[in-house]
């Protein structure tokens, strides 16, 4: 590929942050709490990583577990979050949410993106637990600040979504379809090969990263085999 494949890496905490930066990640997805599979982190968090650290940050927006927007007070809370992440230091975000019947609550993401003001933003993993990925795209279709999609191609990980990525891979400039690919979600290095030939030049990783859970912190030598990989291909 002419074009250097993005390695975004999740980071809980400063050193996370260096020692992805360290490994080669272009950028890293800033979250607390991953029992909750992620969740908006404290300005202090994003102030101290972005002292830390000169690459690109993207930060979770998300108050709990699960894809609903919650309510009114809730949207109004990730509002105000906007705000203070944004003094932190904060200019790229993570978001998505979802109706009851699996569509997109577009509603709370237009609030929510009104907050942002054209900062680049990531539609996350929500679209994996959509009804229908293709109508959630194309309504999402023109927000500013949308630039990349979070997915694994299914709910159950890149195993079983591998041929929905493939499919949106060959989709892209289509109307819904202009933003890039971040793959992640039991993402493996020999997904990497298919992915790269189909044009894929995203990659996420997070459990991927450290090699003694969750618990411990990220490792430079993860993030570098997953750096050397990508560059290699």
């Amino acid at each position: 590929m002419s074009k250097r494949a993005v390695l975004e890496v999740i980071a809980l905490d400063v050193e996370d942050a260096v020692a992805a930066r360290a490994g080669g990640a272009d950028r890293l997805e800033l979250v607390t709490d991953m029992a909750a599979d992620g969740l908006t982190p404290s300005a202090g968090t994003v102030a101290g990583i972005r002292e830390a650290v000169d690459i690109p940050l993207r930060v979770m927006l998300r108050l709990a577990d699960g894809f609903a927007a919650g309510a009114a007070e809730d949207v109004g809370r990730l509002v105000r979050a906007v705000g203070e992440l944004r003094r932190a230091g904060a200019e790229e975000f993570v978001l998505g949410f979802l109706d009851v019947h699996g569509a997109v609550d577009l509603d709370a993401v237009e609030r929510v993106v009104d907050a942002l003001e054209g900062c680049p933003w990531t539609f996350h993993r929500a679209i994996d637990r959509a009804a229908d990925r293709d109508a959630l795209r194309k309504q999402l279709d023109g927000l500013p600040g949308l630039d990349t999609y979070l997915t694994a191609g299914a709910a159950g990980g890149v195993d079983d979504g591998l041929p929905t990525l493939l499919a949106e891979a060959g989709r892209r400039g289509d109307p819904g379809y202009e933003q890039q690919l971040l793959v992640g979600g039991g993402l493996r290095l020999d997904h990497v090969p298919t992915l790269l030939e189909a044009g894929i030049d995203g990659f996420h990783i997070g459990g991927a990263a450290r090699p003694h859970g969750w618990s411990g912190p990220v490792s430079t030598e993860a993030v570098a085999e997953w750096r050397e990989a990508l560059d290699a291909a």
